[in-house]
């Protein structure tokens, strides 16, 4: 998939390719010179295009369908990963993914939203939006953290928590709202990532930590732009503006004093270089639970409910 705003940056690196493949075929040194400065030139194009995104560029590339996932990351930044199943009560909800697993010796559980690449994974991942058991499950895996005294990471990656009838029926509200009242009181380190799409309550359902952080090209917002622009102005065709009047970006969310840290991607989004993108996710996560792991726990909990008391504070 080629977003709008990549398309003169990909038309350049097929010029280069032609080049390249030229030059290589009737040896053609004088070539060299004019590929050099082509590939300057799509390099500070490519800066340039991605530093100054509008916001509704930013939840595309959020969306982007090749960007890295949350079992992507999981089995790039792990040494291994176990995968556990079911929330005891109702089934095993395949929108919620979560299993122990090992960064650099330490184990941890991870948990987050997976969605699907093919037709067939979306409709078995139903698109990253979790039903109640998916919720109940993540809160299984998390007492389970807290039991064996291992840190928790959440990846958040969801359009929204499953509207449907039989998501409501088996108490969807009801199962968020709990995860939410219990993660504060959860005695082991919480760090809580936006991997690509934050929205509304199905994000906020794991993503209560000592430490929220974002990637550069994530949105996190109580709503979508589409939403917003059909509630506001009757139509979807508004997404842009409603976008930029909801301030949904990671830069936002910083400038706001919402988010604990902006983790940078790769130039042109984490799809470009997923492995250098797990790296950098990996070095952050490393990062932020070092300065948590000798806190007491007491003093954790306290911290954790007062950054969040504290937002929306005027003063």
């Amino acid at each position: 998939m080629l977003l709008d705003f990549e398309k003169p940056i990909v038309e350049l690196e097929e010029k280069l390719a032609i080049m390249q493949e030229k030059a290589r075929r009737h040896n053609l040194p004088k070539l060299m010179g004019a590929i050099a400065k082509l590939e300057n030139d799509i390099e500070a194009l490519r800066k340039r295009t991605f530093q100054h995104l509008t916001r509704w560029q930013r939840v595309q590339l959020a969306r982007h369908p090749d960007r890295p996932y949350t079992l992507d990351y999981m089995h790039q930044i792990t040494d291994d990963f176990v995968e556990l199943h079911g929330d005891r009560f109702q089934g095993d909800d395949k929108a919620v993914v979560g299993g122990f697993g090992t960064i650099d010796g330490q184990t941890m559980m991870l948990i987050g939203h997976q969605k699907g690449r093919t037709t067939k994974e979306r409709q078995i991942r139903n698109f990253g939006m979790a039903n109640p058991e998916g919720y109940r499950k993540a809160l299984r895996l998390m007492r389970l953290a807290e039991k064996f005294q291992k840190p928790i990471v959440t990846f958040i990656d969801t359009p929204g928590a499953y509207p449907g009838l039989e998501a409501e029926e088996r108490g969807q509200a009801e199962a968020i709202a709990h995860n939410i009242q219990a993660m504060f009181g959860l005695r082991t380190p919480i760090i809580c990532v936006v991997i690509g799409e934050g929205a509304s309550g199905g994000a906020l359902g794991i993503a209560i930590g000592d430490r929220v952080l974002m990637l550069e090209h994530t949105w996190y917002s109580v709503i979508t732009p589409e939403s917003c622009s059909s509630i506001l102005w009757k139509s979807w065709d508004y997404k842009e503006q409603a976008a930029e009047i909801l301030q949904l970006t990671a830069q936002d969310m910083a400038r706001f004093g919402l988010i604990d840290g902006l983790i940078q991607e790769p130039t042109g989004g984490a799809h470009r270089d997923v492995s250098k993108a797990a790296l950098l996710l990996k070095q952050n996560i490393l990062s932020h639970l070092k300065s948590l792991e000798n806190k007491p726990l007491d003093g954790l909990l306290e911290e954790r409910m007062e950054k969040f008391c504290a937002m929306g504070r005027v003063i």
